[in-house]
C-alpha cells in the first residue's frame, strides 16, 4: 500500500487533484489524512474531501457546510474543542474522536466510482484496525457504510444502510449510520440538526 500522501493508485483522482491544484494553487489538493485523537472511542467516516472543504484545508470536514454541522455537534457533545470547523488548524482539538473519509481524494462531482472506493479501502481498514474494543464507528452516508463493511469483509446484503441503524462488528466494535451532514441533506430537511444530535446522543450512550 502506497504512503497516503504520495498515493497515485487512482489515475482519475490523481488527474483531478492536479487539475484543481492548477486552479487553486493555495489548496491542499492531496490525499486528506484522518484527523483527531490517536486513540479514539469514536471514528467518524465520511464520503470524500469536498472541493472547497478538506481538499482546500487538508483536514476532514473543514471549510464547507457539512463540516460546520458536524463540528457543531462534536462541540456540543464534548468531542471538539471549538464549535466552528474553520477554527485554526493548530487550535482545533478532538477528544476521544477521529474523523476520516472512505475516499481520501477529491472525486469529480463528489462521486468516486466503485474501483476508487475499493482501492482506497485498505487505508480505512488500517485506521479501523487501530480501534480499541467497544469503540463506535459512525458512517455518514451509504458509501461510508459500505466502505466500513468492506473493511471487515462483511456482506453488504445483510447489513443495509439506514439512518440510526446499528450493527455489531468484529472486535467488539459498533457501527451506527447517519445520513450525511451535507448541505443538500440539511437544506432539503432529510437530515435536521435535532436528528443529527440524536445520533450523537446514541453514540454517547454506547461509549458509556
Amino acid at each position: 500500500m502506497q504512503h497516503l500522501h504520495s498515493c497515485k493508485l487512482c489515475p482519475r483522482l490523481y488527474a483531478h487533484r492536479q487539475l484543481q491544484k492548477s486552479r487553486y494553487p493555495n489548496y491542499h489538493c492531496l490525499p486528506v489524512a484522518s484527523f483527531g485523537d490517536e486513540n479514539p472511542g469514536l471514528l467518524i467516516v465520511g464520503l470524500a474531501p469536498g472541493l472547497h472543504g478538506a481538499n482546500a484545508s487538508g483536514r476532514p470536514f473543514t471549510g464547507d457546510a457539512s463540516g460546520a454541522t458536524l463540528f457543531q455537534c462534536l462541540y456540543k457533545f464534548g468531542f471538539a474543542s471549538h464549535q466552528h470547523a474553520a477554527a485554526d488548524l493548530n487550535e482545533m482539538q478532538l477528544t476521544n474522536c477521529r474523523i476520516t473519509n472512505a475516499v481520501k481524494c477529491l472525486p469529480p462531482q463528489n462521486k468516486p466510482d466503485s474501483v476508487e472506493i475499493n482501492r482506497c479501502n485498505p487505508y480505512l481498514r488500517d485506521e479501523i484496525s487501530q480501534l480499541q474494543a467497544a469503540s463506535v464507528i459512525l458512517a455518514l452516508g451509504t458509501i461510508a457504510h459500505r466502505a466500513v463493511l468492506k473493511a471487515f469483509e462483511m456482506p453488504q446484503s445483510t447489513s443495509r444502510f439506514g439512518h440510526m441503524a446499528e450493527f455489531d462488528l468484529p472486535g467488539d466494535l459498533r457501527l451506527i449510520d447517519s445520513y450525511h451532514c451535507s448541505r443538500y441533506n440539511i437544506n432539503t430537511g432529510r437530515l435536521t440538526l435535532p436528528m443529527f444530535e440524536k445520533v450523537f446522543s446514541r453514540i454517547e450512550q454506547l461509549l458509556q
